[in-house]
């Protein structure tokens, strides 16, 4: 799962790493904490428009849906069943990479988990990164029309499942060589496997600075 990311790079950071040109550029700010459940517009670049840099809210609304309030259960994909569920098989080929440069999760230190530590993954250097995504547009009562994605998560690498020790699930982070390939359509089940290189994962508690890392 991956309800909490982390986009701190400034826009000509974006601009010059995904060789495109953000939409909006004034509407774009950095963003340390994002949490999934505000719904909030953070930058994606799409298959359908992809030398450009949009903001889109997290929390995919499918067309067909009444109202919003679906997005509660549509922040995550996971990628073995994208072909099961309703709200994603129609839109299995609306890929998107949605960029971050790190996100968070908590790992459960006792059964019950009300110890918990929580831990900043990112990959080294702190480098900016995408997660693979699926996006669609959504048109409410009074014909206004709101863009949102879903992030597609997998089975949890080596250092996640230590980490994410209840669920044992990570988002998709592409390796750059493969970001086009997600975005053109190529058959998802390509890209199940955990992400298995060069992530670097920080303690966030206050007594505790320090870092795991898993590399190939």
């Amino acid at each position: 799962m991956c309800y909490q990311t982390r986009i701190l790079k400034q826009k000509e950071e974006l601009m010059e790493r995904f060789n495109a040109a953000i939409d909006a550029l004034n509407e774009y700010d950095p963003i340390e904490f994002c949490s999934a459940f505000d719904y909030p517009k953070t930058p994606v670049i799409t298959k359908g428009n992809p030398t450009k840099i949009q903001l889109f809210n997290w929390g995919l609304i499918p067309s067909w849906s009444q109202d919003n309030s679906i997005r509660n259960y549509t922040l995550n994909a996971r990628i073995e069943t994208l072909n099961e569920k309703k709200s994603f098989k129609d839109v299995v080929q609306n890929r998107c990479l949605i960029i971050a440069d790190g996100f968070y999760e908590w790992q459960w230190r006792n059964k019950s988990g009300s110890k918990k530590e929580k831990y900043l993954i990112t990959l080294p250097n702190e480098a900016l990164f995408a997660f693979a995504g699926l996006y669609t547009q959504w048109t409410n009562f009074d014909n206004t029309k709101l863009n949102s994605y879903t992030i597609i998560t997998t089975q949890a690498n080596e250092l996640m499942s230590e980490i994410h020790n209840t669920k044992q699930r990570m988002p998709v982070i592409l390796k750059k060589e493969d970001e086009q390939h997600w975005l053109q359509g190529e058959n998802y089940e390509d890209f199940k496997y955990p992400y298995s290189c060069n992530l670097v994962a920080t303690a966030l508690s206050q007594n505790n600075s320090g870092q795991l890392g898993l590399f190939e």
